[in-house]
């Protein structure tokens, strides 16, 4: 293990002046995003006639989008922090992927639940006339107070590396980012005072954003669960919320992983033995998924109503939803356990892979929460048009989304360009003495 000086050095030469090829990539992201924009002021122009949102049908994928991405925040969250908290070392080097998950998919995810309003000019009016018995309201100050605590709690983290870039030698930057990574040290020169403050202050944020993140979660399942519609009137929604937001930042956290391991050349810090450890999560993750899901279609099963009936037929119908609730169960369920719970197949590479189509099948089950329900009225519609009863996304929406993702990879990119992706100073103390409870050993690439 390098010492901390020789790994900022190694870390920071992905810090100086940018290739060519970085600005194309910014640039080519940057346009995506700035062609969202572009979609956005569309709908905004010519309302939401240009979506596929309807008077039955007012959510989509852009309601979709917002749980998805409120699921891989919080789950970001949870995983920084209860890394933290219980002092797991080998985790050091994942802290700053899971913090950047967090602030970077509730910047992004927290948008599209505006973009379903018709009047963003009136946005204001949520903050002067809200009333506190609305979940909605409920929601806006969860999301609100949870993006202040992750933005301090992922700033608190990257104070010691500032300071270390502050004062390397030879560090090849312009010199507004020295002057910008003294700024942001807050003149912190390591003295035992400092660093016994800096580690409370991460603990406090850590014990608070926890909570917050939990009720954050639950509070965007009530505004489901409270209501008396057919597949969403659920007393297991908010448990539900939160085991999926679980797994779905886990996986996304190792295609990360695997991303800036292979980009980076960063073999020596992200190791055989965190893919291991995070697999094993994951096969967990599975496990605790499939028996929520189980519960929640063998309750609505066994007690059926007419629209409980048309829905769940809705699901099974390979001409509606049958083909999407079939990829969602067999790469939620039984492709984890097959591919990681075997060794014979088990990866670096295969758990990425894998962890890709749970990412996927996941953002797919938070459509098939959102859409087939609106479609299912309880009182049948007769002699409207299909296009008012169904909903079908539109070009809007789908630039939206994939603008949400580019966002996403430009702050990453950016924010790996500031500070090294790797926290130096947070496993600059750490001890290759940990074990593993259980061994899971997985083959290299």
């Amino acid at each position: 293990m390098e010492n901390s000086s020789d790994l900022m050095k190694k870390l920071a030469r992905n810090l100086e002046t940018p290739s060519r090829q970085w600005y194309i990539w910014v640039i080519i992201l940057s346009a995506i995003v700035l062609f969202g924009v572009y979609a956005l002021i569309r709908q905004i122009q010519e309302g939401q006639i240009i979506t596929g949102m309807r008077d039955n049908a007012v959510w989509g994928i852009y309601t979709a989008n917002f749980i998805f991405f409120m699921g891989l925040s919080y789950a970001g969250a949870l995983v920084s922090c209860s890394f933290q908290l219980l002092r797991i070392q080998w985790a050091k080097p994942l802290l700053r992927m899971a913090e950047l998950i967090t602030v970077s998919t509730l910047i992004v995810g927290a948008p599209y639940i505006l973009f379903c309003l018709g009047r963003l000019d009136r946005i204001h009016y949520l903050f002067m006339y809200g009333r506190i018995q609305s979940p909605i309201t409920w929601d806006v100050i969860a999301i609100s107070t949870d993006l202040v605590f992750c933005a301090a709690f992922l700033y608190f983290t990257h104070i010691r590396d500032f300071a270390k870039l502050r004062d390397l030698e030879g560090l090849k930057v312009a010199k507004w980012r020295k002057k910008l990574y003294a700024i942001l040290a807050l003149n912190y020169r390591g003295t035992p005072l400092q660093k016994k403050y800096l580690h409370q202050a991460h603990d406090i944020m850590a014990a608070i954003i926890i909570p917050t993140a939990v009720i954050a979660y639950s509070l965007l399942s009530w505004l489901f669960g409270m209501s008396l519609k057919p597949g969403w009137h659920s007393t297991i929604f908010g448990p539900y919320f939160v085991v999926t937001a679980a797994y779905s930042g886990i996986a996304l956290l190792i295609i990360i992983m695997w991303l800036y391991r292979k980009s980076r050349k960063l073999e020596d810090y992200i190791t055989n033995k965190h893919f291991n450890y995070m697999a094993f999560g994951l096969v967990l993750l599975t496990m605790a998924y499939g028996y929520f899901t189980f519960s929640e279609y063998i309750t609505d099963w066994y007690n059926q109503t007419s629209q409980m009936s048309a829905l769940l037929g809705k699901f099974t119908d390979m001409s509606q939803y049958g083909a999407l609730q079939s990829f969602h169960v067999l790469f939620t369920m039984f492709v984890p356990l097959i591919i990681i719970g075997l060794p014979w197949f088990r990866s670096i590479n295969s758990i990425t892979l894998v962890s890709l189509f749970i990412v996927i099948a996941l953002w797919v089950k938070r459509y098939l929460i959102v859409v087939p329900p609106l479609e299912t009225p309880f009182i049948p519609i007769q002699d409207v048009r299909p296009e008012y009863v169904q909903y079908s996304m539109s070009w809007v929406e789908i630039t939206l989304t994939v603008s949400g993702l580019a966002l996403i990879v430009l702050i990453f990119t950016i924010a790996s360009k500031i500070a090294p992706i790797i926290p130096v100073a947070e496993i600059e103390d750490v001890e290759d003495t940990a074990k593993p409870i259980i061994r899971f050993q997985t083959k290299g690439v």
